[in-house]
């Protein structure tokens, strides 16, 4: 090599020095220093690529912190375990290595992809230890164009910028090992959770009654045992569903849903067991029954009391057999499938008018659950309705701050028929109707608004109707402004004497402190 291209080299060099401590001096967020350091590196050494690598000591593995040349899949490949390929055992070591051609050398894992097989002959590879006192942390590892000449100019100045990036890459290495701490935690929180039944994922309910409905179904989750979801319509037993199927070990396999009572009964066997191509008019090509798409997994068979006869009779052998053949075909196909079935009808009844099979209804019941009632789960009202306002105002584009204290005593008094979905259906509407971030007890269907255990019609005038929601506006207002008569009068668009006379007739506390016209008439 010629003087002037040493000298170069060496003016080089000392530029790369110069530019990385200026950046390390200069730059006020760790975190992307490295990015330009790289890009110094890059510029001044003409690499092709180039890797930062971290040991995570806790986990005794390699990663990549940063990277140039490589996409971002690439680099996220770049992963090894302590001693693993050139990079592993730098940092085991603490020694340097070149590899004048990577082609030819074994250790040479190519771990990113990011070099391909007639691009290693041409490429060049150098490897330094990235020391903190006596502990190799990391290592700076760059690909460069294949050359005759020695590599040690680039090992030099590699080991120089290495010591010199030692303490950001140990802060780098902390967090680097905090954060795949905290993924660890993470899993084994969410396995946890995934297996424990304080509250399941996907139900929404605290009152004791349902929390002895989570134990059962702690007890049977990570069965195969068949489960029969009892209980009346709108209770959430799709949501029980969800929740068996999801926190068993089948969660990552097929959860298939079948609404007995929405598929006609032509259709039926068709739908849950497949046909074959030509098996009756219409079937231009073979199809997959749910049972079949359910392999491995969970199949729900919703509305179980509404499955024909003749299907109930295949649907046994499959609950028995785990078999059957599509319909038009003579392959008998086995099935690993958690069959969950569940029904608003009393199946004992049906058993006696003959519609559905004794021996289906044995076979079912294995583990029956009943989800109860809203009406039976008071303390729950609220919670729901406050899952629903947060859901639907996401859903509407509302904003929604409370729920008056009438509209909260007219949802706690009244039964729910209609049970869960009843709720879900009111609060939304009342989310579309408001104008004032708040849920009024007029905003609530007639059906609420009426009491339910009145023994004569509400029967009101017109005057009665308005006071009952002035009533109501006044109320929610003074209690968001502490009793607050100036600030809640300005908020209604009213003066402060009317806001105190209001106040006075309704019997409603107030700030006397505010209330500058509280005594001086009546309304």
């Amino acid at each position: 090599m010629s003087t002037y291209t040493e000298n170069r080299r060496e003016r080089d060099g000392l530029l790369l020095l110069f530019d990385i401590s200026k950046l390390l001096s200069e730059s006020e967020n760790v975190e992307t220093i490295l990015k330009p350091i790289l890009d110094r590196i890059a510029s001044s050494l003409g690499i092709i690529r180039g890797m930062i690598t971290i040991l995570n000591r806790n986990q005794r593995e390699i990663a990549t912190a940063e990277a140039w040349g490589l996409e971002l899949s690439q680099k996220n490949r770049g992963r090894y375990g302590l001693g693993e390929g050139i990079t592993g055992k730098v940092i085991e070591t603490g020694n340097p290595v070149v590899i004048k051609r990577i082609a030819d050398e074994p250790r040479f894992l190519n771990r990113t992809g990011a070099r391909n097989h007639a691009d290693t002959k041409d490429i060049s590879y150098v490897c330094v230890p990235i020391h903190s006192g006596a502990e190799v942390i990391g290592a700076i590892g760059v690909d460069l164009p294949h050359t005759q000449e020695s590599l040690d100019y680039e090992v030099s100045i590699l080991t120089i910028v290495a010591a010199s990036i030692s303490q950001i890459v140990r802060i780098h290495q902390m967090k680097y090992e905090e954060m795949e701490a905290l993924k660890t935690e993470n899993t084994r929180l969410h396995e946890e959770l995934r297996t424990r039944y304080d509250r399941p994922k996907y139900v929404i309910g605290n009152a004791k009654i349902m929390r002895l409905l989570y134990q059962q179904m702690e007890q049977v989750c990570n069965t195969n045992a068949t489960v029969l979801l009892l209980g009346e319509s709108g209770v959430g037993k799709e949501r029980i569903a969800h929740a068996l199927h999801y926190g068993s070990g089948r969660a990552n396999k097929p959860f298939i849903k079948v609404n007995c009572a929405a598929i006609p009964e032509s259709l039926i066997e068709s739908s849950l067991f497949g046909h074959e191509k030509g098996s009756f008019t219409g079937a231009v090509a073979q199809r997959k029954g749910c049972f079949e798409q359910a392999d491995c997994g969970t199949i729900f068979l919703d509305e179980i009391g509404e499955l024909p006869l003749q299907a109930q009779t295949k649907f046994l052998r499959v609950l028995q057999e785990r078999e059957f053949e599509r319909i038009g075909g003579n392959q008998t196909i086995k099935v690993d499938i958690r069959v969950i079935a569940a029904t608003n009808r009393d199946l004992s009844h049906l058993i006696q008018k003959g519609t559905f099979r004794e021996d289906l209804y044995y076979r079912l019941s294995i583990f029956p659950l009943v989800v109860p009632p809203l009406r039976e789960r008071k303390t729950d009202i609220m919670l729901l309705a406050d899952h629903f306002v947060e859901k639907f105002t996401a859903e509407h584009n509302k904003k929604i701050h409370n729920i008056s204290s009438s509209a909260i005593s007219l949802m706690s008094d009244y039964s729910w028929p209609g049970n869960v979905r009843e709720l879900e259906n009111c609060i939304e509407r009342a989310v579309i109707l408001t104008t004032d971030e708040t849920i009024h007890s007029y905003h609530l269907p007639p059906s609420l608004q009426q009491k339910q255990n009145a023994r004569t019609p509400d029967r009101r005038t017109l005057k009665e109707v308005i006071e009952t929601v002035e009533k109501e506006l006044v109320e929610e207002e003074l209690r968001y402004t502490r009793g607050n008569i100036a600030r809640a009068a300005s908020n209604l668009g009213i003066s402060e004497r009317i806001m105190g006379l209001r106040a006075v007739k309704y019997g409603l506390k107030v700030n006397r402190k505010t209330a500058k016209d509280d005594d001086n008439g009546d309304a």
